[in-house]
C-alpha cells in the first residue's frame, strides 16, 4: 500500500508526539511525588482569571487539539482510508467494537452506582501514544496496519468527541448555545463564498469557543465544527484546510498535548494508592481498556467481514488486527479528558487516572510484544 505524503507527516509526527508524551508523562509523575510535590501540584492549581491553569489547558488548549482532529478526520472523509467506503468499513467496525465493548464491561461493572458515568473513559485511545508505540517495531510493520491503525483512531477519536457532546453536556444554556452555532453558520456561509483567508474563521471560531464555553456544552467541540467550515478546496497543498492542518501538527504534538500530559499526571500517588484498584469504577476502566478494546475490534471486525460488509486489506492479518487492538487500549489523553468531564470528586478522579496509567502501560507493552512477536514470523 501506497502512503501518501500527508499521511506519512501524520504518522511522523504523532510518533514522535508519543514518545515525548510518555517522557514528560514519567517526569510528571516522578515531581508530583518528590519533596517538590506541594509547589508542583501547586502550581497548576493556580487560579488565573477565575479558573485553575489545568482547567485553561483542557477548555482552551484543547479545542485547538480538537481543531487539529477535525482537520484530519476531513481530509481522511474526502481523500483518505475513510473516502472510500470500503476501505473505511473495516475501522469503522473496528472503532464501533472498541467503543462499545469497553463500555459495555465498564456498565456490567458500574451500572446503578454513582460511578456509571464514567462509561466513556475505556471507549477511548490516544492516537499519539498508540502509532509511537508502533513505530518503535520499525520497519516490520506493514503500511497496511499502519492506515488501519490510525483511521481506527480518528474514528475512535470521532466517537469520543460524541460522546463528550451528547453524554457530558448537564445543562444548557440555550442562547449562548444558539449564538456560538449561529456565528459556525455566519462561517459556513463564508466558505460557500469561497472566502479564503483563513483570518475571520480564526476569528469568529475564537469567538464561537467563547459562547459554546458558557453554553453548557464542553467548549473543545468548538474545534471539530470549526474544521468542517474552514476552506477544503481540492485539499492539496495550497488548500487552507491543508496548511492549518500542517502549521498546527508540531504545535499540537509537542507542546499542547505534552502540556496537557504534565497537567493532568501531576498525581500525588498515596501509600494506600492500591485500595482504589478494588472499587468497580477503576476495575472497569483497566478491564475495558486491556481486555475490552482488543476483544471489541477483533469481534466486530470479524462480524464485519462475515457479514461481507468489509474485507481485510492485503498483508493485513488478523493477527495483526488483535495487536492494534491491544494498542487501542492506551486510553491515556482522551480517557483522562473524559474522566475530567464524568467524575466530579477528586478523589475518583485520581484513582481513575492511576487506572487509565497502569492501563495504557499495559495495553501499550502487550500489543508491543506481541506484535513483536508476530511481525518477526513469517507466516501469520
Amino acid at each position: 500500500m501506497k502512503l501518501t505524503k500527508t499521511f506519512k507527516a501524520f504518522f511522523n509526527n504523532e510518533k514522535s508526539g508519543g514518545l515525548l508524551l510518555l517522557f514528560v508523562t514519567i517526569i510528571s509523575l516522578c515531581l508530583a511525588n518528590s519533596s517538590y510535590q506541594t509547589e508542583y501540584i501547586a502550581f497548576w492549581e493556580k487560579d488565573l482569571n477565575g479558573h485553575s491553569i489545568t482547567h485553561w489547558i483542557n477548555d482552551g488548549l484543547m479545542a485547538i487539539f480538537f481543531l487539529l482532529i477535525g482537520l484530519e478526520l476531513e481530509r481522511e472523509i474526502y481523500h483518505g482510508e475513510l473516502s472510500n467506503i470500503k476501505n473505511a468499513s473495516l475501522p469503522i467496525m473496528a472503532a464501533l467494537g472498541g467503543m462499545l465493548v469497553p463500555a459495555g464491561i465498564f456498565l456490567i461493572l458500574n451500572f446503578g452506582t454513582a460511578t456509571q458515568n464514567g462509561a466513556g473513559i475505556p471507549m477511548a485511545t490516544d492516537i499519539a501514544f498508540a502509532i509511537g508505540i508502533l513505530s518503535l517495531l520499525g520497519k516490520k510493520v506493514p503500511s497496511s496496519l499502519k492506515v488501519f491503525l490510525t483511521a481506527l483512531a480518528v474514528i475512535d477519536d470521532l466517537g469520543a468527541i460524541i460522546v463528550i457532546a451528547i453524554f457530558y453536556t448537564t445543562s444548557i444554556a440555550f442562547i449562548n448555545l444558539a449564538i456560538a452555532l449561529g456565528i459556525w453558520v455566519f462561517l459556513f456561509v463564508l466558505n460557500r463564498l469561497k472566502v479564503h483567508n483563513l483570518i475571520p474563521y480564526l476569528i469568529g471560531g475564537v469567538v464561537m469557543w467563547y459562547f459554546m464555553l458558557n453554553s453548557g456544552v464542553h467548549a473543545t467541540i468548538t474545534g471539530v465544527i470549526l474544521a468542517f467550515v474552514i476552506p477544503f478546496g481540492n485539499g492539496d497543498e495550497n488548500s487552507v484546510s491543508y496548511k492549518l492542518q500542517h502549521f498546527l501538527h508540531k504545535p499540537v504534538a509537542f507542546f499542547i498535548l505534552p502540556l496537557f500530559a504534565v497537567a493532568n499526571t501531576c498525581i500525588a500517588i498515596q501509600s494506600d494508592w492500591h485500595e482504589g484498584l478494588n472499587h468497580p469504577n477503576t476495575f472497569g476502566i483497566i478491564l475495558g481498556l486491556v481486555v475490552g478494546k482488543p476483544l471489541g475490534i477483533l469481534l466486530f471486525s470479524a462480524i464485519g467481514v462475515s457479514l461481507g460488509l468489509c474485507s481485510l486489506p492485503k498483508n493485513l492479518k488478523w493477527a495483526h488486527i488483535l495487536g492494534a487492538g491491544m494498542l487501542g487500549g492506551i486510553g491515556f489523553t482522551m480517557s483522562i479528558f473524559i474522566t475530567i468531564l464524568a467524575f466530579k470528586d477528586p478523589e475518583i478522579i485520581v484513582f481513575s487516572k492511576i487506572a487509565i496509567l497502569i492501563a495504557s502501560v499495559l495495553s501499550g507493552l502487550f500489543g508491543l510484544v506481541y506484535l513483536k512477536y508476530t511481525l518477526s514470523r513469517k507466516h501469520v
